[in-house]
C-alpha cells in the first residue's frame, strides 16, 4: 500500500491565476507538484459569491493544507478554518494576528515589500541623472491595502535615500482591475514631471505602464518580472508569492508546518526582490543597488512602511 499523497488546494482571487498577483501562488503550488509529488488543485471562485464556498469545499474533501490568496480572503478564512479546525490552512498577504479570531490552524504569510520598494525606488532616482529633466519620480496604487502602501512607502524611502531633492508623486486609482484608470493617472503624473513610474495596482497598473511607454519614460513592474512587457520596464519590485507557497508546502511534507503564527519573507529570505533590471542601466548602477541589498538586509537601513 503506497503512502496517501498530500493534496494541498489553492483558492486563487477571482480575476484568476492568469492575474499577476494570484499567479504567483499557482507556481508555486505547481513546483510542489513537480518536485514534491503532492496532489494540487486550484479553485476560482466566482466574483459574486466570495471565498467562502471554495475554502469550505477543500476544507470538506480534507485536503491537507488550504491556501487563500490576498488579504480580501482574509475574512473568509477566518470563518472556514473555525469551523474546520482539523484543516490546516495559510493565507498569503495577510498576518495571523490581524484575523478575527486568530485560529491556531492558520499561518500567515506576510511579505517585506518595503524592501523590494527601497531598491526599486532607489534605483528609479539614481536612473533620473542618465538624461535631463525634472527630478522626479512617482507610483500608482490601487487599492489601500498594507501590502500596496509598504510597496509604495519604501519606494519614496529608497528614492530619498539615492537623491534628497527627488520628488516623490502618488496617486491611488482605488482599483485593481480598470487599466484606463491606471493609465489616465500615471499620465496625469508625467504632466507634473515624473520620469519613472511604479505600478502598484495589480491589472490597473497595466496601464500606468503603457503611459510610461507611450511617454518615453521609465516604468517599474510589480509583484512578478513585468521585463516582458518591454524596453521601457526599468525593473520590477517582485514578491515572490511562488517561494512562500512552496516553501510552506516543503514543510507540510517535512512535517515541520507550525500553524498559529505568520510567516515572513523578505530579501533575506529571497522572499522579495528586484526582477530583471533593464540592460539600458550602467553596470556602475547596479553595482549600487547590490550595495544597498546589502545594507538593508544587514539592517543598516531603516524601513519606512507608511506613505507619505
Amino acid at each position: 500500500m503506497s503512502e496517501r499523497r498530500l493534496r494541498v488546494g489553492l483558492v486563487s482571487e477571482p480575476t484568476g491565476i492568469d492575474d499577476p498577483y494570484s499567479r504567483g501562488g499557482y507556481l508555486g503550488l505547481e513546483r510542489a507538484v513537480r518536485e514534491l509529488g503532492i496532489k494540487g488543485r486550484v479553485l476560482t471562485p466566482a466574483p459574486k459569491e466570495g471565498y467562502v464556498p471554495s475554502l469550505s469545499l477543500l476544507a470538506r474533501q480534507k485536503y491537507d493544507l488550504v491556501i487563500g490568496t490576498g488579504g480580501f480572503a482574509a475574512p473568509a478564512i477566518d470563518r472556514v478554518s473555525t469551523g474546520f479546525p482539523e484543516t490546516r490552512f495559510a493565507i498569503i498577504d495577510f498576518a495571523h494576528d490581524d484575523l478575527a479570531h486568530r485560529p491556531k490552524n492558520v499561518v500567515g504569510l506576510v511579505f517585506r515589500e518595503e524592501q523590494a520598494g527601497y531598491l526599486a525606488g532607489h534605483l528609479a532616482a539614481l536612473v533620473l541623472t542618465l538624461s535631463s529633466g525634472e527630478e522626479v519620480v512617482s507610483s500608482v496604487g490601487g487599492q489601500r491595502v498594507p501590502a500596496v502602501e509598504r510597496f509604495i512607502a519604501g519606494y519614496q524611502a529608497g528614492a530619498r535615500g539615492a537623491n534628497s531633492r527627488v520628488t516623490t508623486l502618488n496617486s491611488y486609482t482605488d482599483d485593481f482591475l480598470d487599466p484606463v484608470k491606471g493609465r489616465s493617472v500615471a499620465l496625469s503624473q508625467i504632466a507634473k514631471g515624473s520620469r519613472v513610474v511604479f505600478q502598484v495596482a495589480g491589472v490597473c497598473g497595466l496601464g500606468a505602464l503603457e503611459a510610461a511607454k507611450e511617454r518615453g519614460i521609465w516604468g517599474i513592474g510589480v509583484d512578478v518580472d513585468q521585463s516582458h512587457l518591454g524596453r521601457h520596464i526599468l525593473t520590477s519590485a517582485v514578491k515572490r508569492m511562488d517561494v512562500a507557497v512552496f516553501d510552506t508546502i516543503e514543510e507540510l511534507v517535512r512535517g515541520t508546518l507550525e500553524t498559529g503564527r505568520t510567516s515572513r519573507f523578505s530579501l533575506r529570505n529571497g522572499g522579495v526582490g528586484l526582477g530583471t533590471i533593464s540592460a539600458g542601466v550602467p553596470r556602475s548602477l547596479k553595482a549600487e543597488i547590490e550595495d544597498v541589498r546589502a545594507e538593508i538586509v544587514a539592517g543598516r537601513i531603516p524601513m519606512a512602511i507608511s506613505v507619505t
